[in-house]
């Protein structure tokens, strides 16, 4: 793996007031995205998302992504103002073993009524600050002529 993910954003990953959507594309093009609090930082600096159901949505879109090289986004997003969005490859999925057992153990012992269908590996292959001051003042870098009609107005 080449692409590490800061300390600031494993921080924002591992706080639990911090919303995380994880969005995938269907068979169809269709994007699908939805709330996935059991997204982690796994010790081998990939993320871990924990598939509570087996026919859910998000699932079949993770298989289609491992199968033909796809791609998934994840939105953290924090109260605060904090918000990254990380691009991953889904690189493998986990049905049994030590990493699944772990997981189920802990998953079970929040929830003693939950169930775990499988441990998805996603390697980190971006990351973009998502923070409105931080996109503005990149995109003005990128694109300094790119400016609304009213903002030359007032300017002069």
């Amino acid at each position: 793996m080449t692409f590490r993910l800061t300390p600031d954003v494993s921080a924002l990953l591992d706080d639990p007031e911090t919303i995380k959507i994880l969005a995938t594309v269907g068979a169809d093009g269709a994007p699908h995205a939805v709330a996935k609090q059991s997204l982690h930082l796994g010790e081998d600096g990939c993320l871990h998302y924990l598939e509570l159901l087996e026919s859910s949505t998000t699932n079949k879109n993770m298989v289609r992504s491992l199968w033909f090289d796809g791609t998934v986004a994840i939105t953290l997003a924090h109260r605060d103002g904090r918000s990254v969005q990380i691009k991953g490859r889904p690189i493998k999925v986990h049905i049994t073993g030590e990493l699944f057992q772990r997981h189920y153990r802990a998953l079970r012992l929040s929830d003693p009524e939950a169930d775990l269908a499988s441990v998805w590996v996603i390697e980190p292959v971006a990351v973009t600050d998502q923070n409105a001051r931080v996109r503005r003042e990149a995109e003005a870098v990128r694109h300094p002529h790119f400016l609304h009609l009213d903002r030359l107005a007032r300017a002069q």
